[in-house]
């Protein structure tokens, strides 16, 4: 499928979801590489984690404004409330809109599924119909590895169907998509969707198992690893994901012979390299041994319970990533140690300071 190239600089982008893990970290760097651009934001933010994060995400985009050469705006507000989203896009009038607003979380959604409907369906629909009213040049949005359901074919490729979801998360998800391709279709709106795999990094969410894990080894609380721990993921290191956005936003899809008029696409970004995610705890673990923040004498093994698969859960995530590489230029490039170590520094810095006064850092006792 051919590509447009569109320059970031000295236009109009809105970026929803903006006070997020990967909106937050995307909009530091479109302020720290573009010029002349005017960048907007909107966020409701909820409560699904400590909204504390959120405004913490806000202050580090605020500081990053003051040496921008573009401009920062924020709007607190809910991609769901069609009035508010349509005023912000007749005044903006954006060029491109990366849409990232959205209810994340497998658990989550099986008890909360009314949260999903609203922002994943509701909101995202009104995102197409603001961008059939006022077009723009590209829209990227956010899908999720998710939609790959139980395949058990791998790596997962953008090839392979979707049309089993085991999670209400991904339904949306895979729904977004439907929905972009038919407005691509019916009104022309070039749109690409990146499924992401397994984020994580400085900022990250809470509710995610990088983030969680942290938590409970500094708190000498039990992780549990579902699968009895040889579940795989494609972690993917937050730079990595910037990376790949930035450059997609770059390049809209323009159609081209056959099936492949509709201007819309669909991409994997993903590490590449699955870890156990026991794996994945050890080297956490060894790294804030390295930090100073955990006793060499931590004991792992007490602290670890091996359960069961949980509803929603699947075995194994790995991107084909070869698509996004042949179109865009882009393989990632932080592996899951140096991603580890980069994420505990931060976290150290953010969280454990502010805890551990009395210097003893290890969770136990």
């Amino acid at each position: 499928m051919g590509k447009r190239l569109i320059s970031l600089d000295n236009i109009v982008i809105l970026v929803t979801g903006a006070a997020g893990f990967i909106g937050a970290s995307l909009i530091v760097r479109l302020l720290r590489e573009t010029t002349g651009s005017r960048i907007a934001g909107i966020d409701n933010l909820n409560d699904y984690y400590d909204p504390a994060l959120k405004r913490a995400r806000l202050d580090w985009i605020e500081h990053t404004a003051e040496s921008s050469d573009s401009t920062w705006e924020f709007v607190e507000g809910s991609i769901a409330d069609v009035d508010a989203l349509r005023g912000l896009f007749s005044e903006l009038r954006p060029s491109v809109v990366v849409n990232l607003a959205a209810q994340a979380g497998v658990r989550y959604s099986i008890d909360h599924p009314d949260a999903y409907i609203e922002t994943n369906i509701v909101g995202f629909y009104n995102i197409l119909e603001a961008c059939r009213r006022y077009p723009v040049e590209h829209l990227v949005y956010a899908s999720s590895s998710s939609v790959y359901g139980g395949n058990e074919k791998v790596p997962f490729s953008t090839d392979d169907k979707t049309d089993s979801p085991v999670s209400l998360y991904a339904a949306t998800k895979k729904s977004d998509e439907l929905l972009a391709h038919a407005y691509g279709s019916l009104f022309g709106i070039p749109a690409t969707g990146l499924r992401f795999f397994t984020v994580y990094g400085p900022y990250g969410r809470p509710d995610m198992f990088v983030y969680s894990a942290c938590e409970k080894i500094l708190a000498g609380e039990t992780i549990q690893l579902f699968g009895e721990g040889l579940c795989k993921r494609d972690f993917t290191y937050i730079d990595d994901i910037v990376e790949g956005v930035v450059r997609v936003m770059r390049g809209a899809p323009i159609g081209g012979e056959g099936s492949s008029t509709v201007p819309h696409a669909v991409y994997n970004i993903g590490g590449g390299c699955p870890e156990l995610v026991i794996d994945m705890v050890s080297t956490l673990q060894d790294e804030l041994v390295r930090a100073g923040a955990l006793s060499t004498s931590y004991d792992a093994e007490a602290h670890r319970q091996l359960v069961g698969m949980q509803p929603g859960d699947v075995p194994l995530t790995f991107a084909d990533t070869e698509a996004l590489e042949r179109d865009y230029d882009f393989a990632p490039q932080v592996s899951l140690r140096e991603g580890i170590r980069r994420f505990v520094e931060w976290y150290v810095t953010y969280h454990v300071g502010e805890r551990c006064d009395d210097g003893d850092l290890s969770g136990e006792g």
